[in-house]
Formats: structure tokens, C-alpha cells, sequence
């Protein structure tokens, strides 16, 4: 799989194992299997996709990756992967209920127990999400995050659902974003309006470009502790929903093209997933039920001509988008293990690219900025959003423990 650098000295594999499909609740249907998901994970980063997705509010996500990690510390001989070889990309998502009152303390609080059940002693990107904007601290706990990599727990800072306003915030506050992750599809174009433009204008003549300003200062001075650590020039993407959680691929192509009336066939989808109940919504927000037929027909074609399926396709043309770099694709079992790999070695022609945007162009996308509508709480994107999950780790944490010391007789 290929590779990019975030910022020097820091590379990912263009295609990232995300790990959100983990989470209890998440399936809907079917039970998930930790052997073959752990099986997966083992055959993913032989085939060079070595960087994770997942988050604090995945709750049993890191325990699965932890276990995977275990494994490979295990592991011996010549070339092997080692734990050190895996690139972990977490979220910090504050409860939304605390956002008023979270201090630093909390915000170590719950990267300590994050690389308690990673086993690790850093957190390669932290990737930070903040609910609501009207509470107006963002700033002040992203900051926190540069304290907790000035003191090594964590190497990079990135953000997750921001838009390009808040976004600028926090970079002309010297917080040293090296990322954004947005979800961006065929469905989902809203990164285009301005965020991509924003992100690749950005150059390393600024403040937070290197390391400085307010957000830099540590105890030992500007940039202690930098290294690599300061941004590159550009803040790129690195994208989730580009499959729409598995509803871009052959199978739904069939349903669509099963049914009297597409309308009716997209109504009765029953979705697998909470993911793909949001992805469902993404699509009749913007190509509709015909313009979903229409581009799976377009991608089905595009992928016979290379030998592919459908799901590569869907993912290169994201990957070859300006500003982008990488993609998040869910795992939940091996099925698609090597499927996910051939997406390396995949290049659409200049004429492929032209009759996919052509095909969207008829097509509105989904309103306003990067998240806006998942913001709004009268919006149906927020249906499936559980915003108070992160202590709900501390929870699980604390009921494991009781457990374990009624066991052992405590």
C-alpha cells in the first residue's frame, strides 16, 4: 500500500483501518468476531495498511487493537512486524455534557487510559472533536493537547469534524494541526466548498506551521519537545464515508437494479449499521435514490474496466482529490482484506475521473460546511449521534475493575 507524510518525518499508508464498525451498538445485525477481526488486522498490515482509526468513544475498539498489538510484541523473526510499525490515529471527543468544565486533568485523564489499553507509551495523532461552538473553549482545551504532547504522550495533534471557521481558530491560536478528518464521498462534498481550499493554502511561513505561538509555549519553552512534531505546510484530509459504510459496492447495485422502482428498493434498504443509517440519510439529502443507482452504475462500469469492484473505484476517486491524504475504510471482519489492497495499486484515468464528475455534477450535495447539520440538533443527521460516550468509557473501565477485585476477593 502506498504511503504519505503528514508532516516530515511522519508517514501513513493511504488506506486506514477504521475501527469505529468495533464499537458495541454499532452492528445491527450479526454478531462480530474478535478472532477474525484480530485475523484481519494481521493480514492488513502485512499488506502495508500499518495506521488505525478509532476513538476514546469507541468503546471496546482499543481494547481490540490492543490486543493486536499484544500480539505482534509477540511476534519474532526476521522482517516481522513489530508494535512499533502501527501507526495509531485516536479521537479525543469530550462529552458533550462536560464541555463547559473540562480541564486538563480530565483531558490526561482519558489519553492515560486510552495507552493503558493500547499498551502504548504515545498516541501517534490525536485527532480532537468538539461538540458545540457556542461553548466557547475549544481553544483553551486544544491547547491542553499540546501540553500532553509536550510532555510525549502524544506526537502529532489533528482535528475531526471541524469547519473550515473553527478550523482557522485554531490554527491562527497556534494549535499545530497537522490533519482534518471529514467525511467526503460521491454522496458528501461538503470539504470542497472551502475547507480543501483553506487547508492547502496554508503555508510554514506561520505561527502554528511551527510549532510556535500562544499554543507552544511549554514549561521549557517555545516548541519544547518539537522534533517533528510542528505542522507541514498544508493541513490535509484524511476522509471517512467514502464508502458510505459499505452501501457503495455491488450488493446494493443488485438490490436497486432487483426492484420494480429504485425508489421503493432505496426505501426498503435495510441498513446493517448505525453507519450505514446515516450513510442512507447522506444519500436522500443529496443524488436521491436515482442519482445513488446512477453512480453505482457509473462506478460498476469504470471497475469492470480495470478489473476491480467497486468499493476501489469509490475510494481512488477520493484519493485523488486535491488535499487528500488518505481514507478510512471500516473493518469488521477479513473478507475484504484483499480488496482494501488492490485500492494501492488502482490510478484512475483523467476520463474516468471527467465521467464521475460529470454524473455528481447533475447532483446537489449535502448543505453547508463539514459537520454543520450533524451539529444541529433539529436536523435528522443527528439521529444516530451519541454525544456522551467518552466518560461511558470510564464506566466500563471502573465495572471491569469491580470485577476483577470481586473475583480476586477485594
Amino acid at each position: 500500500m502506498e504511503r504519505t507524510e503528514l508532516t516530515p518525518g511522519y508517514s501513513i499508508s493511504r488506506v486506514l483501518n477504521g475501527l469505529w464498525q468495533l464499537s458495541p451498538g454499532h452492528t445491527l445485525s450479526g454478531r462480530l468476531d474478535t478472532a477474525d477481526i484480530l485475523h484481519a488486522f494481521h493480514e492488513l498490515t502485512e499488506r502495508g495498511m500499518t495506521t488505525f482509526d478509532l476513538a476514546d468513544i469507541y468503546l471496546g475498539a482499543e481494547d481490540v487493537l490492543g490486543a493486536f498489538l499484544r500480539e505482534l510484541r509477540g511476534s519474532k523473526g526476521e522482517g516481522a512486524l513489530t508494535s512499533d510499525d502501527i501507526q495509531i490515529h485516536e479521537k479525543y471527543v469530550p462529552d458533550y455534557d462536560i464541555l463547559k468544565t473540562v480541564s486538563f486533568a480530565d483531558t490526561e485523564r482519558i489519553i492515560d487510559r486510552s495507552l493503558r489499553k493500547l499498551g502504548r507509551d504515545y498516541i501517534d495523532l490525536i485527532q480532537f472533536h468538539w461538540w458545540d461552538y457556542e461553548v466557547d473553549r475549544y481553544i483553551e482545551v486544544a491547547q491542553n493537547l499540546v501540553k500532553l504532547r509536550d510532555k510525549g504522550k502524544i506526537r502529532h495533534i489533528g482535528v475531526t469534524n471541524f469547519d473550515t471557521a473553527h478550523l482557522a481558530a485554531l490554527v491562527d491560536a497556534g494549535i499545530p494541526v497537522i490533519s482534518c478528518q471529514s467525511q467526503y464521498s460521491v454522496f458528501d462534498r461538503r470539504v470542497e466548498r472551502a475547507m480543501v481550499e483553506y487547508g492547502t493554502s496554508l503555508d510554514t511561513s506561520s505561527e502554528a506551521a511551527r510549532g510556535e505561538g500562544s499554543a507552544g509555549q511549554g514549561e521549557g519553552g517555545a516548541g519544547r519537545n518539537m522534533g517533528g512534531a510542528g505542522r507541514s505546510a498544508h493541513i490535509q484530509q484524511i476522509c471517512y464515508g467514502t464508502l458510505a459504510g459499505g452501501l457503495l459496492s455491488e450488493k446494493y447495485l443488485d438490490i436497486l437494479r432487483a426492484g420494480a422502482n429504485v425508489t421503493e428498493s432505496f426505501v426498503d434498504i435495510q441498513p446493517e449499521t448505525r453507519s450505514q443509517v446515516k450513510y442512507l440519510q447522506i444519500i436522500d439529502a443529496s443524488l436521491g435514490a436515482d442519482g445513488y443507482l446512477r453512480i453505482l452504475e457509473l462506478l460498476n462500469d469504470i471497475a469492470r474496466e480495470h478489473g476491480v469492484q467497486i468499493a476501489q473505484v469509490a475510494t481512488r476517486y477520493i484519493l485523488q482529490k486535491t488535499g487528500v491524504a488518505a481514507t478510512i475504510i471500516g473493518i469488521r471482519n477479513s473478507r475484504h482484506v484483499a480488496e482494501n489492497a488492490r485500492i494501492g495499486t488502482l490510478s484512475l484515468s483523467a476520463d474516468d475521473v471527467e465521467r464521475i464528475d460529470a454524473l455528481l455534477a447533475q447532483y446537489p450535495t449535502v448543505p453547508g460546511e463539514p459537520y454543520e447539520l450533524e451539529r444541529d440538533p433539529h436536523s435528522i443527521f443527528r439521529s444516530i449521534i451519541r454525544m456522551n460516550e467518552a466518560e461511558g468509557g470510564d464506566r466500563e473501565a471502573q465495572a471491569d475493575g469491580d470485577a476483577q477485585n470481586s473475583k480476586e476477593g477485594k
